[in-house]
């Protein structure tokens, strides 16, 4: 058994911030940090717009954010949560520069504020094309100079430990005390006790298989808050990033910042024409779910496997300035952006609602937090502004910091059993493979960008079946890591789908078609 402090599970930005800012206060405290890949390897490092703040108070201000991320949320954001953020945020953005953070500036050295879909003023702060590598790199380095951090790479996080696994016959209130955690490299089931518990899990974008997120983003966190009974809510809002690259091939794919619009490239159909205008005042700088809806519109409308950015119009020395992460990748698969348009699909990108906290990041369940992309704040509403996930993920990494710093509690003195697999069997992973793959077509094709109450429904049904084959396989099942992603993933797709038919209408990132009068945007002819 490892015994410590403070268990924070992923190592993104919002587990590694925490871990640095309480390891830093609480020098006689320990932090065990848990992640099932390379340290590095997170949602975070893919982040290429930045992070959004409010810091050039002559052309923008606190209200104007306000305002921008209330309507991108369209109407379901936590008014009071969106104040504090964003009032909160130059703060948390100057820990990061104080802490050697490197973000671009203009030739007289003040910060260089990009633009993206939603916003009303320049106020993304950015490093080139790859902003969250420059924050993940910075925090990992800032983790290993701390005595009091142990990272376990290759460690999967199981199950959270709360009464279910103690046994006691009753439990009205349910607190978590660590985690069970599979070491992948010798195949062992470890128990880790803690006095708290910080899930930071990140996305789910590979239930849908088409992501823009990384092959680790399959729901781990909010999948073992709900099966430990956390409350879980908008998980029906997914956001659907428009411009990602086009790729025949399934699995991570590469994205499109959204600042490549906000810098001033068109979208286009096969045509040549300017489809966006068609829709939206607003052009290539509405919100991210009505530009998926267009190009997903504009797909189904002309059979086209793709639409297109057009950045020819666009310098070669300011975009690759501004965008060389993107130049290179687009010229590496033979797309000359001064000459060519770059084929693009939208995919599965980012999730806007998780496991319920509250400004603390406390959830449902006793001494455990949740933090980033797998917690629902009450921020994003129905859809996520542009660059406020990175905002979010600062300012709760804090909000967590500060309480659990202020509000220390007790190891429990409960006896926590060993993980018990006696009697089970090696999985063929070819099997695993298979149901996978049939997971992600069900919810690509029943539960994407625009649904409708009868294609939930069938959803649902396949997913029951899938579901029974899964427990069946688990319980009578050696655990592997691609065994437990998929018990995660499915039980990810179950919320989804099922918080989807309960909503009864259409708000931001989630759009059913048996819903049209209630949806503006289709008057101007989205089918």
């Amino acid at each position: 058994m490892i015994v410590t402090d403070y268990l924070v599970i992923g190592s993104g930005i919002a587990g590694l911030t925490f871990a640095v800012k309480i390891a830093s206060k609480l020098k006689d405290k320990t932090i065990c940090i848990v992640t099932k890949a390379d340290e590095d390897e997170s949602n975070t490092k893919y982040a290429q717009g930045g992070v959004a703040v409010v810091l050039d108070f002559k052309e923008d201000s606190f209200q104007k954010h306000i305002t921008d991320t209330l309507i991108a949320g369209d109407g379901l954001c936590d008014d009071a949560v969106v104040k504090m953020v964003v009032e909160e945020g130059p703060k948390r953005f100057k820990d990061l520069q104080n802490w050697g953070a490197s973000f671009d500036q203009n030739k007289t050295g003040v910060l260089n504020l990009g633009k993206e879909g939603g916003h009303s003023e320049n106020r993304i702060v950015h490093h080139k094309d790859i902003t969250g590598y420059e924050i993940e790199t910075l925090l990992l380095k800032r983790v290993h100079e701390l005595k009091n951090v142990m990272v376990l790479n290759h460690h999967f996080a199981v199950d959270l430990i709360t009464e279910h696994h103690l046994k006691t016959d009753k439990h009205e209130d349910i607190s978590c005390y660590g985690a069970y955690v599979l070491n992948q490299e010798t195949g062992t089931i470890e128990t880790i006790k803690a006095r708290s518990t910080l899930l930071a899990t990140g996305g789910i974008g590979k239930v849908y298989g088409h992501t823009t997120n990384p092959n680790i983003a399959t729901g781990d966190g909010i999948a073992m808050a709900f099966r430990a009974k956390a409350y879980i809510s908008d998980m029906e809002f997914i956001q659907f990033h428009p411009t990602v690259l086009h790729d025949k091939n399934q699995g991570q794919s590469f994205l499109i910042s959204e600042a490549v619009r906000g810098f001033g490239a068109y979208l286009r159909n096969k045509k040549g024409q300017r489809f966006m205008l068609d829709y939206d005042e607003r052009g290539e700088l509405a919100s991210r779910d009505i530009v998926a809806r267009c190009i997903d519109n504009e797909l189904k409308n002309t059979g086209e496997p793709c639409v297109y950015l057009d950045c020819t119009h666009i310098t070669s020395k300011k975009f690759k300035s501004h965008f060389p992460n993107i130049y290179n990748e687009c010229a590496s698969r033979n797309i000359n952006i001064e000459k060519a348009w770059i084929p693009i699909v939208p995919a599965s990108h980012y999730l806007c609602g998780g496991i319920e906290v509250d400004n603390n990041g406390k959830t449902s369940i006793g001494n455990l937090f949740a933090c980033g992309e797998c917690s629902r704040t009450g921020l994003h509403g129905a859809n996520r502004l542009a660059s406020n996930s990175l905002l979010e993920s600062l300012v709760y990494a804090h909000n967590v910091y500060h309480y659990m710093s202020t509000h220390p509690t007790a190891l429990t003195s409960k006896n926590i059993p060993d993980w018990d697999d006696k009697g089970t069997i090696e999985i063929n992973s070819f099997f695993i493979h298979q149901k996978t793959e049939e997971l992600q077509y069900i919810m690509r094709e029943y539960v994407g960008i625009v649904r409708s109450n009868e294609r939930l429904l069938k959803a649902s049904e396949q997913l029951a079946i899938l579901y029974q084959e899964i427990e069946a396989l688990y319980k009578t099942s050696k655990l592997n890591t691609t065994l437990c992603e998929l018990r995660n993933m499915v039980n990810v797709a179950y919320l989804i789908i099922n918080q989807s038919i309960e909503r009864k209408e259409n708000r931001g990132g989630y759009f059913n078609i048996d819903m049209l009068e209630k949806i503006k945007v289709f008057e101007n002819g989205i089918a």
